[in-house]
């Protein structure tokens, strides 16, 4: 059975945080901002927005978010999936997906495993320490990976992340799309779950996420 985010989605801050980098959110989730430091390639704007939606919640960057709920955590064999809904286009690629096996996600030593998907048809494998970020595969484009070309209307893609005793499998669509082994990832699966927006996308749609065993 899914277990379901811890949210209140009728209530939602009356303002903004007072930093800078500023996040509107519903009661429950956390929200890490990361701020572009490419002069090539910044923010559109300064604050990340995370709103109710009728199955879930909507995202608007910004800078990139991850967002969580602290009560939200899985270990050992366990399925995570999220079905993502991209609205509108972004200005160049961006990606946006699952994050799992997150610890300290508000802290220096942010850990966690993250597999994401672009307008482009693209989809990405990596794993955050700290400030190291390092590749779980390459990134690829696979024809799972609903894109989103010229101006397309909004593209789906479900995603999964299958932890099981032996494999871990990244699935869109219902397509295995890389597997790794489970001995190669050790404890990075076990911890918190939830979602990673990359800046410059102005409407993503996340349903239906959750953790099956």
């Amino acid at each position: 059975m899914i277990r379901p985010l811890a949210l209140i989605f009728a209530l939602l801050l009356a303002g903004q945080l007072a930093s800078p980098l500023a996040a509107q959110v519903p009661i429950g989730l956390q929200v890490r901002l990361d701020q572009s430091t490419m002069a090539s390639d910044p923010d559109d704007v300064p604050d990340v927005k995370v709103l109710a939606a009728a199955n879930g919640f909507e995202v608007q960057t910004g800078p990139a978010a991850v967002v969580w709920n602290p009560s939200n955590t899985a270990t050992g064999e366990y399925t995570l999936r999220g079905t993502f809904r991209l609205m509108e286009r972004s200005g160049h690629t961006n990606y946006y997906g699952l994050v799992l096996g997150g610890s300290d996600l508000q802290g220096t030593s942010q850990r966690y495993l993250y597999f994401l998907v672009a307008q482009n048809g693209t989809y990405l494998i990596k794993r955050r320490v700290g400030d190291e970020v390092t590749d779980i595969a390459p990134r690829g484009s696979h024809e799972a990976v609903a894109g989103m070309a010229g101006g397309a209307a909004p593209s789906t893609n479900a995603l999964e992340v299958r932890v099981g005793a032996a494999n871990v499998d990244f699935v869109v669509n219902g397509t295995v799309v890389h597997s790794a082994s489970r001995s190669s990832l050790g404890d990075a699966t076990d911890g918190l779950w939830g979602v990673r927006i990359n800046h410059v996308l102005p409407r993503v749609v996340v349903e239906g996420l959750g953790v099956t065993r």
